[in-house]
């Protein structure tokens, strides 16, 4: 089956996951778009219409497709209601036991040559793809925030994933415009292995009264070129979804250096989530 032949599923219409059905949809593709909760299915959906609408404001696709585009998303409350979909990628909670239970019912519904992809940005895809009856068609496709614009798919191989399903995912990719870029299963692939440590140390310089948030971030925007400070960033991904990686982190790979800031615990432990709970580093 080539790429394009593919009927799509995705699961969850959270900020990644109706990122992603954007862009499927956008590239042509059908898609079955499954949230359990009504509130957050109609929150994803507006945003996708959001984004369309900011995509034909800028020219980037022409403003009469739009409505097209958007009525490929096919939104359902019922997991079944994805069983016909030969590619399923999950974009539910960054924890482990959540993705191995929607991956343990997506396993038993769908036919048995589909791919179960997931859009984790640290657990285990060989983890994930032991607790299924297809291992070899269990592979990770991490997007990154905000999927209509950033380019990169981490397409990443776990220890059973065959070559014939990293070919069928990573031709997936390209067709939805996006750059895959093979990474080999580990805690955090690549990606996260290296920015949450330099996210993580951050706030310790905060913690330990180095510096303000605001002088870290002007620091790393003027001295670096970073786009945006590594503590906005923070805000911006959600200090939760940061302690979680964090976590996975330090039990997977075991080295004290992934410990996650006290700071960053005690902040989430408070509710301050980022942008998405209005308080962070900063106040939104």
């Amino acid at each position: 089956m080539s790429a394009l032949e593919h009927r799509l599923g995705v699961v969850g219409a959270g900020t990644m996951g109706n990122g992603i059905a954007h862009v499927f949809a956008r590239a042509g593709f059908g898609v079955t778009l499954y949230e359990m909760s009504e509130r957050a299915m109609e929150r994803g959906l507006a945003a996708i219409r959001t984004n369309l609408d900011r995509e034909a404001s800028k020219g980037k696709i022409d403003p009469a497709e739009a409505p097209a585009i958007f009525a490929r998303i096919r939104p359902v409350s019922r997991l079944q209601d994805l069983s016909a979909c030969t590619l399923v990628v999950e974009a539910a909670t960054e924890r482990l036991v959540v993705k191995q239970e929607i991956f343990r019912d997506l396993d038993e519904m769908l036919g048995p040559d589909a791919i179960l992809a997931t859009n984790t940005s640290s657990i285990s895809i060989t983890k994930l793809a032991a607790g299924t009856g297809r291992p070899d068609r269990v592979i990770g496709m991490h997007f990154f925030n905000p999927v209509p614009m950033m380019a990169l798919v981490e397409v990443i191989r776990g220890l059973q994933t065959s070559d014939a399903t990293f070919a069928a995912v990573r031709a997936l990719a390209l067709d939805a415009g996006k750059t895959p870029v093979e990474v080999n299963d580990a805690a955090g692939f690549v990606s996260n292995r290296v920015l949450m440590p330099l996210l993580n140390e951050a706030m310790f310089a905060v913690m330990e009264g180095v510096a303000t948030a605001e002088a870290v971030d002007e620091i790393f925007r003027l001295g670096m070129a970073h786009p945006m400070g590594p503590l906005t960033l923070a805000d911006f991904i959600g200090l939760d979804v940061c302690l979680d990686i964090m976590r996975v982190l330090e039990d997977g790979i075991g080295d004290p250096k992934y410990r996650p800031c006290p700071l960053l615990v005690r902040m989430v432990d408070a509710g301050w989530l980022g942008r998405k709970s209005g308080r962070g580093f900063y106040t939104y």
